[in-house]
């Protein structure tokens, strides 16, 4: 089992650090105000216990000295992305989230693994929406279409 399957799926919630450290090159030239984590609805967050992504910012945070803000909400219950086309995972997040609060002007939006970007999209447009100048997608790791995250 992969290193992102044990954090999303097996709650080996130790990884998000070494994630982060893998990550924070990233951020350093992004001049970021906060970080957004990803949000999963709240049925597969009780299911799952944690939200990864979340993991995931709170670590990178502690990193740079960064606020991790629970900005966004996811608004509707979608699919596993899994075995989806570009389309259809386009299709599938299209209207899932919402900012809640102002977004800062400049965010990282985080997640754990991104595929055809869909997710990232959809929650940096709600970002976007209310407020943010600019939305830079942070993600741990980058699936091929074909393969199960």
């Amino acid at each position: 089992m992969s290193l992102v399957r044990h954090l999303k799926y097996a709650g080996w919630l130790h990884l998000a650090e070494t994630c982060a450290d893998a990550m924070s090159i990233t951020i350093e030239a992004a001049s970021l105000d906060a970080l957004v984590p990803v949000p999963l609805h709240p049925v597969r967050l009780r299911a799952r216990g944690y939200n990864q992504a979340r993991a995931l910012a709170e670590a990178l945070g502690a990193i740079h000295a960064l606020p991790v803000l629970d900005a966004l909400e996811r608004v509707r219950a979608t699919r596993s992305q899994v075995g989806l086309g570009r389309s259809e995972r386009a299709d599938n997040v299209d209207g899932a989230f919402l900012c809640r609060l102002g977004a800062p002007p400049v965010v990282g939006l985080v997640d754990d693994v991104t595929t055809s970007g869909a997710t990232l999209a959809a929650a940096g447009s709600a970002l976007l929406q209310a407020g943010a100048r600019r939305v830079i997608g942070l993600a741990f790791a980058l699936a091929p279409e074909d393969v199960p995250a």
